[in-house]
């Protein structure tokens, strides 16, 4: 009976710190963390890249100035302009883009190893929020 009496108040004083939700782990899905994903992303970059350069511009530039485009400008494209400030223009784009894809593979791996720490810093941010929240004062409390 005396056993009872000293472990009843402590396991009702442990109750709360038992009842505290654990922090759950965080996953990343395997696609944000295999390599195989940044590659596949940086040869879609490509692709998007050779697209957006190989777009015709020259009868847009014509129409802004107020004139028609003469046969020349009508085949004008962005990669053409690009050309026109640096000679370099598609080797220094090719080479962006082949170091895209490291780059990327670097930031998603960072993310997923940063991902715990940034778990437990919310999830102490939101428990700092709900302390500061339980002392607050009643709104509806009678005033004196």
């Amino acid at each position: 009976m005396r056993k009872s009496l000293i472990i009843l108040p402590l396991v009702i004083c442990a109750s709360p710190a038992l009842a505290q939700d654990r922090p759950t782990e965080i996953k990343l899905p395997r696609e944000l963390t295999d390599p195989a994903t940044a590659d596949k992303l940086a040869r879609t970059m490509d692709g998007l890249t050779r697209a957006l350069l190989d777009l015709k511009v020259g009868e847009v530039q014509a129409a802004v100035e107020g004139r028609e485009a003469t046969p020349a400008e009508r085949n004008l494209t962005v990669r053409d302009l690009a050309r026109r400030d640096d000679p370099n223009f598609d080797r220094n784009v090719r080479r962006q883009i082949a170091e895209a894809g490291p780059k990327m593979a670097r930031g998603m791996k960072a993310l997923s190893d940063a991902l715990p720490a940034i778990t437990k810093a919310l999830d102490d941010a939101s428990r700092a929020i709900d302390r500061a929240a339980a002392n607050m004062p009643d709104p509806t409390y009678p005033k004196r």
